[in-house]
């Protein structure tokens, strides 16, 4: 299938990406091309002798999880303006709760057939690849449930045939995958553990730049690593960050994280955990992205109850309108689409069979309400479709040839071949 949303829904005017992850191709003037950023997993493991990943070209993969946990610490918040010995507060307090994660899993060594031929193996002999390779990674996680419930990214347990958790107080535990999933990077991981120490489980809605942001993890083997810094941002899009294939609005800081540090929490200044840290931009300094909690919640919740996540799914590119950008689209000759409205969100391509193509919507269609909202941009639809329920009805007020069009749409499950 070519040239096919991963998501379906988040694409921004200055990134419209391919069921590959790579940048779409500039084949009007109104497209900018994605800048071309190398993305390291932070701590994703699987690689030969315990090693770490380097890094994939906008390739990226992290997420929390989602649990409806109320905060659970009785001791009172922190307040970072009064206390100069904050930090140390907030590390004293769930320090204790993080955890590394260290996976492994066992390869089949594939031998041409040739290698099998006596006369091969007479030189070669015991410099032949020999029946089974063990693969091992490390990194972070979280305890939320004094039951042994865990959060991590998806990535740091993916295809794992052991998993090890390893508490800060030296205990270690086998751990059991509850469910992952690789749309968002958000995995939970069970331990027979009672009485554990757990996180406080803050709002990532909430969240402004220049707040706070503190990290605890396990960088490069480095255990019970705490760096600070601030939010830098907040809602950075999968396909900002070369991230196309995931399903996640990011939150950005300059805390120093490094790979290990991969399923690890951020905290805020009282000691709330409002992401899980995800990944970094290679060879740059200060540009880390964790997963909102709020996010993490949401996806862990579905985890824990059935193993799997759902994700609501319409099936459209689009991209929010400006003046400049309809003058654009209307003076290229090779872009198929006339556009008349400034403002909106325009549906640049509808994929085939999709809930959004089963509507009647078309690529043309400018968006200008949802469930009765003003919406100007995509994201805003696509956080808007993730909180919708697959089945539900999703109301879009479009405008089509100079005419109002209302239209319902059934959201469905995202479909599994879209994932590569």
């Amino acid at each position: 299938m070519q040239n096919q949303p991963r998501d379906g829904d988040n694409f921004s005017s200055n990134n419209l990406s391919n069921t590959s992850g790579t940048k779409h191709r500039n084949h009007a003037p109104w497209t900018k091309a994605a800048a071309s950023l190398s993305l390291v997993l932070l701590g994703s493991g699987m690689t030969l002798a315990g090693g770490y990943l380097a890094g994939h070209p906008q390739k990226l993969s992290q997420s929390a999880s989602n649990l409806a946990v109320s905060p659970v610490n009785a001791a009172p918040p922190i307040t970072a303006g009064t206390d100069p010995n904050f930090v140390t507060e907030v590390v004293q307090r769930v320090g204790p709760a993080v955890v590394r994660i260290n996976s492994s899993r066992t390869v089949k060594t594939q031998l041409p057939e040739e290698f099998n031929d006596p006369f091969f193996r007479r030189f070669f002999g015991s410099q032949l690849p020999q029946g089974n390779q063990v693969q091992r990674g490390t990194g972070s996680g979280f305890i939320i449930g004094k039951d042994g419930r865990i959060l991590t990214n998806a990535h740091v347990v993916d295809g794992a045939d052991t998993v090890t958790v390893i508490l800060k107080d030296g205990r270690s535990f086998q751990g059991k995958v509850l469910g992952k999933d690789e749309l968002t990077d958000v995995a939970v991981v069970k331990i027979q553990a009672d009485n554990l120490p757990t996180v406080t489980i803050g709002n990532s809605d909430q969240l402004q730049p220049g707040q706070w942001a503190i990290a605890i993890g396990n960088p490069l083997g480095l255990d019970n690593t705490v760096t600070t810094g601030i939010i830098s941002a907040t809602g950075r899009s999968s396909s900002q960050i070369g991230a196309s294939d995931k399903r996640v609005e990011f939150i950005q800081t300059d805390a120093a994280i490094n790979p290990g540090n991969s399923g690890g929490p951020l905290l805020n200044s009282r000691g709330e955990v409002i992401g899980m840290n995800t990944a970094i931009i290679q060879g740059a300094q200060g540009l880390g992205f964790s997963i909102p909690i709020n996010t993490a919640q949401r996806i862990s919740n579905q985890l824990t109850a059935t193993g799997k996540a759902q994700h609501p799914y319409l099936g459209i590119q689009m991209v929010g309108l400006t003046p400049e950008l309809k003058q654009n689209i209307n003076s290229d000759p090779n872009s198929g689409l006339s556009v008349a409205e400034d403002k909106g969100v325009l549906v640049v391509k509808v994929v085939p069979n999709s809930p959004a193509a089963k509507a009647g919507i078309r690529a043309g269609d400018v968006i200008q309400k949802l469930n009765g909202q003003t919406v100007t941009d995509a994201s805003s639809i696509q956080k808007a479709v993730d909180n919708s329920e697959i089945g539900g009805d999703v109301r879009l007020e479009l405008r089509r040839n100079g005419q109002n069009v209302s239209v319902a749409v059934q959201p469905g499950a995202f479909p599994t071949n879209l994932v590569q």
